[in-house]
């Protein structure tokens, strides 16, 4: 795979998401950026359920571990207003193209979890040194081990394909 543009990445991330939300049988449109923090709107044609999803992909994130989180699966660029978002419609599809090879992992969040979890690192990551300064940026991670880490992390295999959290 070449070397491709942020932009690009969020956009094959964005129709990737469409194309398994089809296969799931969801009717879904994308906002083109019409609707604030919004990317697809979901609508269960069996339930009559609406949902609103947000997208965050990234491309050649590997597997690695690291001592405020320990094994991960992957991390997601955030930022702090996601520690707010606590909706229960509003999902999140973090998705990871593997840069060798094209393919898609995608994992299925529902916002409270991605919110917790933002909230709880970053407050970690503040007091781990002194002289860290607090910034916008955050992260999303998802853990490999369901032990060992110093704070409550998402597990990635109770997320990965999880479609049927927007039923």
């Amino acid at each position: 795979m070449t070397s491709l543009s942020k932009h690009h990445v969020a956009l094959a991330g964005e129709f990737a998401v469409l194309s398994q939300l089809a296969l799931h049988g969801f009717d879904a449109n994308m906002t083109l950026g019409n609707t604030k923090s919004v990317d697809i709107l979901i609508s269960n044609p069996r339930t009559g359920k609406m949902s609103r999803l947000e997208v965050k992909t990234h491309s050649n994130n590997k597997e690695y571990t690291n001592k405020q989180c320990g094994r991960v699966a992957g991390q997601w660029r955030m930022a702090d207003k996601h520690e707010q978002i606590r909706d229960k419609n509003l999902f999140y599809c973090f998705v990871s193209i593997a840069h060798d090879n094209g393919g898609f992992k995608f994992y299925v969040v529902p916002s409270k979890v991605v919110a917790d979890f933002v909230t709880t690192s970053h407050q970690n990551w503040l007091n781990g040194k002194d002289g860290r300064r607090d910034t916008p940026m955050r992260l999303f991670q998802l853990g490999l081990d369901r032990t060992g880490y110093p704070v409550k992390i998402p597990q990635a295999d109770d997320y990965r394909n999880r479609w049927n959290l927007l039923e």
